[in-house]
């Protein structure tokens, strides 16, 4: 092995999490030990997300042997990208070793122990190359914790991080200062079709993205989006008021600035793709479904919504559920029925009024388990995707991609109430897709702060 370089060792998490890691050492070696081949065995068998990606690392392992025209496999393989996969081709390689002799446990009685193995596969790399540095990658905590133990170095697996710090995620509106007409004296304004517009000239300093909301508190509140950015120029327009009785969606009205910002993406034809985060009780369900509503059933711009969401249990989980797939999906839409309530209260005709208004919206209102999603197309559809943060990056790909022409998707979810297993706020698909839309000339995110829920609600979102 080449002197300079280092070796990493993976364990079999980071392979089941992201089959792709094999390639993304860059020019380091990479080592796999014995154990993690049979426990990658073991875990083929099934039609989970694991067992596909335990299938797709033998993949990738018997092409890099099949290509490998010396046929030398104890002298490594080289990390040649397989084609199709969308990686930096140009960027240096290092080789693929395999644990070709037996490496005894240290521990004797727990001598059978996968983690153990590894750790002694990794103390005899390390005994065998002691001029290259050997790191552990793995995203156990506990193999972390025993390897450092052991004085090996471990590491997180982190190349899929969107961010390195959640802090520093996109939060889709922004405060200007207050000599904001000051700074831009030659700008220029009209209106058009009951909207103002302003063209100004962007500084170094204004780092905007298409579709931000600008504001400038005071007695005289001015609210902005930012529509286009080019040539060092930006389009500002001033957002519609949704907070006025006289202009609500559906009977909601927005009660603070980023719930008027949010309705305004969610109403705009020009947004393909809305991300709605914020904590218990913002309002993301209930802004998403009323300007859904309105668009569904009064201007007729979709054919009807579709809910979905990733089906992860906060406790235990409470067996198979009976009936069709809407059936079964439906004790996992709390969010809707609640926020539909909200808004199905008829002033006049009582609860006859109300069973009616259930039954036109329930035709046009589709809920839809995840599981079945791949190699669908939706068009002309309003799709919410209702608890993101428990995507995985893959599988909010998966979702998205499902859509057709005149198809808008809107992702609600909050980052601190993450269920699922092996993601963090910054491995998130929710976060991912945030971070790679901002960009976009047809996307809008909103991080919502402000709880609307009750008193209670906003209490226990801050004290518990």
């Amino acid at each position: 092995m080449t002197r300079g370089k280092r070796i990493y060792v993976l364990d079999t998490n980071v392979l089941m999490h992201d089959p792709t890691s094999l390639f993304r050492f860059e020019e380091h070696d990479v080592f796999i030990p014995m154990t993690v081949l049979e426990e990658l065995d073991a875990a083929k068998k099934g039609q989970s997300e694991v067992s596909r990606n335990a299938r797709q690392v033998s993949r990738f392992i018997n092409e890099l042997i099949e290509n490998d025209k010396s046929r030398k496999i104890e002298e490594g393989l080289d990390l040649q990208l397989p084609q199709g996969l969308r990686l930096d081709r140009n960027a240096k390689v290092g080789r693929l070793h395999f644990q070709n002799q037996v490496a005894e446990s240290s521990n004797g009685k727990k001598r059978h122990v996968p983690d153990n193995l590894i750790l002694a596969s990794v103390v005899a790399l390390r005994d065998a190359h002691p001029d290259v540095p050997v790191v552990l990658v793995t995203k156990d905590i506990n193999l972390r914790i025993k390897a450092s133990i052991a004085g090996i170095t471990a590491e997180d697996y982190e190349n899929d991080r969107a961010l390195d710090d959640f802090s520093l995620l996109y939060a889709g509106h922004n405060e200007l200062p207050a000599d904001f007409w000051e700074l831009h004296p030659e700008l220029r304004s009209w209106s058009e079709r009951g909207h103002t517009f302003y063209e100004v000239t962007v500084s170094e300093k204004e780092d905007w993205h298409p579709h931000q909301f600008l504001y400038l508190p005071g007695e005289n509140e001015v609210e902005l989006r930012v529509l286009s950015l080019a040539n060092g120029k930006a389009i500002l327009q001033i957002v519609d008021d949704y907070f006025t009785g006289s202009h609500t969606i559906w009977g909601i009205q927005a009660r603070n600035r980023e719930q008027n910002f949010a309705l305004n993406a969610l109403m705009d034809p020009e947004v393909d793709f809305v991300s709605l985060l914020g904590t218990a009780g913002t309002g993301k369900t209930l802004l998403a479904l009323a300007a859904g509503l309105a668009q569904v059933m009064d201007q007729q711009r979709y054919r009807e919504i579709i809910m979905t969401r990733a089906t992860v249990s906060v406790g235990e989980d409470i067996g198979f559920l009976p009936g069709t797939e809407e059936e079964k999906m439906t004790p996992w839409m709390g969010a809707l029925t609640d926020n539909l309530e909200v808004l199905t209260s008829p002033q006049e005709g009582g609860a006859w009024g109300r069973a009616a208004t259930n039954d036109l919206l329930a035709s046009r209102i589709k809920i839809r388990a995840m599981n079945f999603m791949r190699g669908r197309t939706f068009l002309n559809r309003y799709m919410i995707v209702d608890e993101a943060q428990n995507l995985t990056p893959k599988q909010m790909k998966t979702l998205i991609t499902r859509a057709g022409p005149g198809t808008k998707i809107i992702c609600l979810g909050n980052v601190e109430q993450i269920d699922t297993p092996y993601l963090t706020e910054t491995t998130s698909g929710l976060t991912y897709a945030v971070d790679r839309f901002k960009s976009w000339g047809h996307s809008a995110h909103l991080t919502l702060r402000r709880g609307e829920r009750s008193r209670l609600a906003d209490i226990a979102s801050e004290v518990l």
